[in-house]
């Protein structure tokens, strides 16, 4: 049987991606075979892209960090699951085929039944933002937070997530996402007009409890000057590495964004007024505590079942249609998740 699969040729722009034809993989000891029902499309896929981001590999390789798929083929020395169940992976690469195989151990059961596009949404973007808020941030009820990027995939999340968590919040976004961002509970500042330092020290008078900002560089420092005395900024991406969804100028080496979140931290403690600066890592907080990860995600699953949060999705492309799909996540201003579905933008997870 043979299946497609989208690869990236070189580094670069959305042109490097393209739809390969191929023998299907076959699983390993200790694998599973997939058949992808749905895969996001994120930042950090157009950061791998152009070679910038740290989990990188090599060309040519297949894009695509977080989906939700069917078990299709079982290998040997796997044991408590079945061809047809439902499951979800973060494998950060891989993700944009028809099928992939990966360890049993990567795999976390989903419900059926759900729309496959809003529950991919649940697998980097809302598990960062329950793990932001719940295990690094550790908000509390009546607490302001200043949210980055309100309108987009995690920025959304961190709204719905956030209203369940009784907090004040503020949400920075273009004029065209203010609407998105009012109705999920959140005051909009538009960054394109107003001086979000200045917007929510004027909101607030003394600053914000908690920032979440995706966009790192030197941003994390004016994130800083935000916070009332005591706060804290958890910084979770380098979007600032990208102009116009392409490598900005001069930001071609792959570890100069975590240099500077290591000065920005020290700066952080060694600076008066308490202002902390916390760094954030999906991919290394499940790799030190793989138990989070599955459980975090499990009690997400059951908020999307009862209707508790609701993902928003900016747009459904057919996965052969990725190059369209970095294109629009790079032109910016995207509100909720693209995602790259399968036979048809209304499959379900759970159908065959």
């Amino acid at each position: 049987m043979r299946h497609k699969r989208v690869i990236v040729t070189h580094y670069g722009g959305p042109d490097a991606l393209w739809v390969v034809e191929e023998e299907c993989p076959k699983p390993k000891n200790g694998e599973v075979r997939v058949q992808v029902l749905a895969a996001g499309v994120c930042l950090p896929d157009l950061l791998m892209r152009e070679g910038v981001h740290p989990e990188t590999r090599p060309t040519p390789f297949t894009p695509g960090w977080d989906l939700i798929g069917v078990v299709d083929q079982i290998g040997a020395d796997t044991s408590g699951i079945e061809p047809g169940q439902v499951v979800a992976a973060l494998p950060i690469s891989g993700a944009y085929a028809e099928f992939v195989c990966l360890p049993q151990s990567e795999l976390v059961p989903a419900p059926p039944g759900l729309d496959a596009a809003e529950s991919v949404s649940l697998v980097l973007n809302y598990v960062t933002a329950y793990q932001m808020l719940h295990r690094s941030a550790k908000v509390r009820p009546g607490q302001r937070a200043l949210i980055h990027g309100a309108a987009g995939g995690v920025g959304s999340a961190l709204l719905q997530l956030g209203r369940l968590a009784g907090l004040e919040m503020f949400g920075t976004c273009s004029s065209r996402g203010a609407s998105a961002v009012s109705d999920l509970g959140a005051v909009p500042i538009d960054y394109q007009h107003r001086d979000f330092v200045k917007e929510i020290l004027r909101l607030t008078t003394e600053g914000a409890d908690i920032v979440f900002d995706g966009i790192g560089g030197t941003h994390m420092w004016r994130s800083r000057k935000a916070l009332r005395p005591g706060g804290r900024v958890v910084v979770y991406g380098l979007t600032s590495s990208l102009s116009g969804g392409r490598l900005a100028p001069g930001r071609r080496h792959r570890y100069r964004g975590i240099a500077i979140f290591g000065l920005y931290i020290a700066a952080g403690w060694l600076l008066p007024g308490r202002k902390r600066v916390i760094p954030y890592s999906i991919q290394w907080l499940k790799r030190l505590r793989p138990a989070w990860f599955r459980q975090d995600l499990t009690t997400l699953f059951g908020l999307l079942k009862e209707q508790k949060i609701k993902p928003l999705i900016a747009r459904r492309f057919p996965f052969v249609e990725a190059r369209q799909a970095h294109e629009l996540l790079g032109k910016g201003g995207v509100t909720g998740k693209i995602v790259l579905v399968h036979n048809g933008s209304s499959l379900k997870s759970g159908a065959a």
